[in-house]
């Protein structure tokens, strides 16, 4: 089948974030399209938007917005009505439907889900957390986490562990290694661990990438055989995943999920793990 071009203009009075994740989510469930985003941000005043329009009508396509501003939006409307495209205000039916249960008009400020407030600063603060204590470092700060992730070596603990940080979340990732003791503050965690797993195959495949990256292309060393042999990946996974069992610690196959997917259980997990701790539960 042939696969169709489509220019996608998203045009935002702020970063842009909301317009890009509402893109993917749709995007993804058509296979035989090509796109070609146009990402106009922070567009706040009409000489920023007559750049965009002049973009709009350089290259013809659909237009996803987020523009607050009567003015700017009206103005676009009327250049995307003369070129026959379609415009969605993607905003607009939440917005309505809020004001109508509320009963207040929204105030239509850019970027106010951006202030410098108290969520804002936890998110950074989670960031550095995050850097502190990547892959096992700076143990004595594990008794601050939020949640600890354990797991064999490329198991993706670390951009679970930034994901999750920029939902304002301490990650503390801890490495799982055969033949060492288990760190410290494994032993009596006051936060949910929750161990990270994925299929042996794929576990060698993100480990070769890995090696080829540091050799540069070059032959891999001996000694890092045993790192992507089948036998021991399999047998340092189930090694790994019984360790877990043994705690109760939880466990998450990452094999097929993204990112995104597997912090979003993650949070779950978290949930199930406070609401346990406050009705007196012993948590798993």
């Amino acid at each position: 089948m042939v696969t169709e071009r489509l220019n996608l203009h998203l045009v935002s009075d702020a970063t842009g974030e909301t317009l890009n994740s509402i893109a993917r989510a749709t995007v993804s469930q058509f296979e035989h399209v090509s796109i070609l985003y146009h990402r106009w941000s922070l567009i706040r005043t009409r000489f920023q938007l007559h750049r965009v329009l002049e973009g709009i009508e350089a290259e013809p396509g659909p237009v996803l917005s987020t523009l607050l501003d009567t003015g700017l939006r009206e103005e676009l409307a009327r250049v995307t009505d003369r070129l026959g495209l379609t415009v969605v205000n993607v905003l607009d039916p939440v917005m309505d439907m809020l004001q109508e249960e509320i009963g207040e008009k929204a105030a239509s400020r850019p970027g106010r889900q951006y202030v410098l407030d108290a969520d804002y600063f936890r998110r950074i603060d989670a960031m550095h957390f995050v850097l502190a204590h990547d892959d096992g470092q700076a143990q004595a700060g594990i008794a601050e986490a939020d949640v600890i992730l354990v797991g064999v070596s490329r198991s993706s603990k670390t951009p679970t562990s930034f994901y999750l940080a920029n939902r304002g979340v301490k990650a503390a990732n801890v490495p799982l290694v055969p033949g060492l003791p288990d760190p410290p503050g494994l032993a009596e965690p006051k936060c949910p661990v929750i161990g990270l797993t994925l299929d042996p195959p794929a576990l060698i495949e993100i480990r070769r990438h890995r090696l080829r990256m540091i050799a540069h292309g070059g032959p891999m060393r001996q000694d890092t055989t045993d790192y992507v042999d089948q036998d021991t990946v399999k047998d340092e996974l189930l090694w790994a995943r019984r360790i877990c069992n043994r705690r109760g610690w939880p466990v998450i196959d990452v094999t097929r999920r993204s990112i995104e997917e597997t912090a979003a259980t993650v949070l779950q997990l978290m949930e199930a793990w406070h609401n346990r701790q406050k009705h007196g539960a012993t948590p798993p």
